[in-house]
């Protein structure tokens, strides 16, 4: 298993606008849909990767602590079904309603959001504030799996309390690692691999 961090896209950068299905409720979800939301929490996972694993019920956590807050969040998958097919629409659906998320949890068939946002691992975190610009892309907090760290979520955590409280936040950010998004043959973004 390699290991892959995050691109740590440039803070400030514009939300990029995507229309996807959510795999619950099959209602198409885009920005908009969050419109009315102080802070955007838009998160690349899936269904089979052990660091998304390790972390799902600390996200399902995530989603419930604040749903009644200004928050709007999207769970993204973009691995290819071909090569994973544990992670094709009807088992994610089954990893949300088992895991109670709140929020909605979208299929990427094409890839096109994934490289929108310059996704690279699962997991991969994106927080916006409320002119939909990136203020955090980074780590939900130190915890691997086999690390004996406690998932806290603490870093992801802090950058969505800090859109909420108009408070500017550390660009000292430490990146995502995980396993790579799979790429569908001919589909690898230019910055697969870059690492």
């Amino acid at each position: 298993m390699s290991l892959t961090p995050s691109t740590m896209l440039a803070l400030g950068t514009p939300a990029p606008d995507f229309q996807l299905p959510d795999v619950v409720t099959h209602k198409m979800i885009s920005l908009e849909t969050f419109g009315d939301k102080t802070a955007l929490v838009v998160m690349f996972i899936c269904q089979h990767c052990p660091f998304v694993k390790h972390i799902q019920e600390e996200l399902a956590n995530i989603g419930r602590d604040y749903h009644d807050r200004s928050v709007g969040i999207v769970a993204i998958s973009s691995n290819s079904v071909e090569t994973h097919p544990q992670d094709a629409p009807e088992h994610l659906k089954a990893m949300a309603l088992t895991l109670g998320f709140s929020f909605p949890y979208c299929y990427d068939e094409t890839q096109q959001v994934a490289t929108a946002y310059t996704a690279a691992c699962t997991p991969d975190f994106f927080v916006f504030d409320r002119s939909r610009r990136l203020v955090y892309r980074g780590q939900l907090d130190d915890s691997r799996p086999g690390n004996h760290q406690p998932v806290t979520g603490k870093d992801l955590r802090s950058a969505i309390d800090a859109v909420l409280a108009g408070d500017s936040i550390p660009e000292d950010q430490k990146p995502s690692i995980g396993c790579n998004i799979k790429w569908k043959p001919g589909h690898e973004p230019a910055y697969y691999g870059a690492w």
